[in-house]
């Protein structure tokens, strides 16, 4: 079979005019520079130039991973861990810790000092300190998060080891990065506890605030789509599922029209209760009793009284 070729073109001729195109465009990218430059120094934009250096988010990320290794001995980079290299990693573990997490809560503090021209916090003095007083911490931590993988186990007959909640559930992912960054919180690092938090977000699709009060053997299960906003007050033993809302009715603003960041703005939940997927729960004010069970798709703005169940009625199935 002959092929027939189309006329040919001056592939020469081509090439000449895209080089031409492409010094032309390039002629211009100083202007945009400038234009670029310019926007920076409007209030129109967002900027952070000549200002401390802020909370590295890979850092942080890292700073995690420590503390998983630390909270979850053996089970994750360092899973030739025994009885007698354990004083040995755990030391090389909490030195590493210590001094990373100095220099990033050094820099949060910082920033906030020089971004809204406070007084000198005397930031690298505060950044040891609560460094060190994190670090005091740890075993507390690893105390409760034990209470929360338990919690996992009781309330999941799927599951068949501690070591599977532990390597796989995203639930104990998020409520450990949560425990991490709350103890932050409550050192007022400014933050740091929300990059980590933002970051179990981003993995598991579960958005716990720092400042949320959470009790022992918290459990979520599934947890895709959960929201826990930063006032909730969480008691013990409770139990929710995938696409749960604890958030906030209508925001509320000042006589002077800002928005008012220091109300009690999430529910409350007691101890042992128990919430079925889909539903949310908003307000400040609104407190569900102890021992209570919240269905699902359920719309809760008031308070319900200890051992309650609240239901939807069964909606009208039409099968053709």
């Amino acid at each position: 079979m002959k092929i027939k070729y189309s006329t040919p073109i001056n592939s020469k001729d081509e090439c000449n005019d895209e080089r031409a195109a492409t010094c032309e465009f390039r002629a211009q990218l100083p202007l945009l520079v400038e234009e670029l430059v310019h926007s920076c120094f409007t209030h129109d934009s967002f900027e952070h130039i000549n200002a401390d250096p802020l909370p590295s988010r890979e850092k942080a990320i890292d700073l995690l991973e420590r503390c998983q290794d630390l909270l979850f001995p053996g089970y994750f980079r360092h899973q030739d861990t025994d009885q007698i290299n354990l004083a040995y990693r755990i030391g090389l573990e909490v030195s590493g810790l210590y001094d990373r997490l100095t220099t990033e809560i050094t820099h949060a503090i910082r920033h906030e000092c020089v971004r809204h021209q406070k007084s000198c916090q005397h930031c690298e003095h505060q950044g040891k300190e609560k460094a060190f007083a994190f670090v005091k911490s740890l075993a507390t931590i690893r105390q409760v998060l034990a209470t929360d993988v338990r919690a996992a186990y009781a309330g999941d007959p799927a599951v068949s080891s501690y070591d599977e909640i532990i390597f796989c559930y995203p639930g104990i992912m998020a409520i450990m990065v949560y425990r991490i960054a709350h103890r932050l919180y409550e050192l007022e690092i400014p933050i740091l506890p929300r990059i980590m938090t933002e970051h179990a977000h981003s993995l598991t699709g579960i958005d716990i605030h720092p400042g949320a009060e959470i009790g022992n053997s918290f459990f979520i299960d599934h947890g895709t789509g959960v929201v826990i906003g930063q006032t909730c007050h969480i008691g013990k033993q409770v139990k929710i599922y995938q696409g749960v809302t604890l958030g906030a009715l209508s925001l509320k603003h000042d006589e002077a029209g800002n928005l008012d960041r220091q109300s009690k703005r999430h529910p409350t939940l007691e101890d042992n209760v128990t919430v079925y997927a889909g539903t949310t729960i908003l307000g400040g004010a609104t407190v569900i009793g102890k021992n209570s069970v919240v269905g699902g798709n359920v719309w809760l703005t008031k308070s319900i009284p200890p051992n309650s169940k609240v239901l939807l009625n069964p909606p009208e199935l039409i099968i053709k």
